[in-house]
């Protein structure tokens, strides 16, 4: 068993780093996320699991705002988003607040959601230049550095269809880090990968909880789950069932449904 990166890593600040209180999403009359109280402080790397459908993506973009919640709050940097009652939950009350907290939390897709027209340092350097505004040439250093970082500085100039889906990932893991977030948030990042790809990924994905950055990460990956977290948070039917830290959460008697849970993973 390989060791474990941030099993006793302490938090590095005690104001959280992202806390929600009491957060629902409905669709209709199908409630996904049922009152999620959390919170996830600087420095934690948490691994988010639980069976399909069990709210794990869905909760994840609720914390970007990329899925609106239907109640609760949201907090980023101890600093509450302004959230207002709307027709359909809740909308947001103020744009250019969550536009500036949008800046700290930045969001790796499961399918790499890079624009094919422009090449991979286009990609990266779009979003700092047109939405932060920064200049063009500290950008595109910053952009280069990057992809030496994801082991992607020679493909600096390709298109994405010219990656293999490795690549592709890697390269948007990149443009995440371009924007400079003080969390990053993986929504399944190896899930769209060939078996034979997801290696390289998770390598870099290790590579920056060893360097005490803070991430969610909904993940499948078991193993690597129990090596680089600090905390596990198993949901279960839009709740959390358990959260402990992986020595907890892996040891087995802690919870009997996680332990059923990932008992499907190692009878794989």
């Amino acid at each position: 068993m390989t060791a474990a990166i941030r099993s006793n890593a302490e938090p590095a600040h005690s104001t959280p780093a992202i806390a929600t209180i009491g957060l629902h999403k409905k669709y209709g009359e199908i409630e996904v996320l049922k009152g999620i109280d959390f919170s996830a402080c600087e420095g934690e790397v948490i691994s988010i699991l639980g069976a399909s459908g069990s709210g794990k993506s869905t909760f994840l973009r609720c914390l970007n705002l990329l899925e609106m919640p239907s109640a609760g709050q949201l907090h980023i940097f101890g600093e509450e988003v302004s959230l207002k009652a709307s027709r359909h939950g809740l909308s947001i009350a103020n744009r250019k607040q969550v536009d500036r907290l949008r800046t700290e939390v930045a969001m790796v897709f499961q399918n790499f959601c890079l624009w094919g027209h422009m090449t991979v340092l286009e990609n990266l350097t779009e979003a700092p230049v047109h939405v932060q505004k920064r200049p063009i040439a500290q950008v595109r250093e910053e952009a280069r550095a990057a992809l030496e970082r994801v082991g992607l500085s020679h493909r600096a100039d390709a298109y994405p269809a010219q990656l293999s889906g490795g690549q592709q990932q890697r390269a948007a893991i990149a443009r995440a880090l371009v924007m400079k977030p003080r969390v990053l948030l993986f929504d399944e990042p190896t899930s769209a990968l060939d078996p034979e790809l997801v290696g390289e990924v998770l390598q870099v994905m290790r590579d920056l909880a060893g360097e005490g950055r803070t991430m969610l990460i909904v993940t499948h990956e078991m193993g690597f789950a129990r090596d680089v977290s600090s905390r596990i948070v198993f949901l279960e039917e839009g709740r959390i069932g358990a959260q402990g830290t992986p020595h907890e959460m892996f040891g087995g008697g802690m919870n009997e449904r996680f332990d059923r849970f990932i008992g499907r993973f190692k009878a794989d």
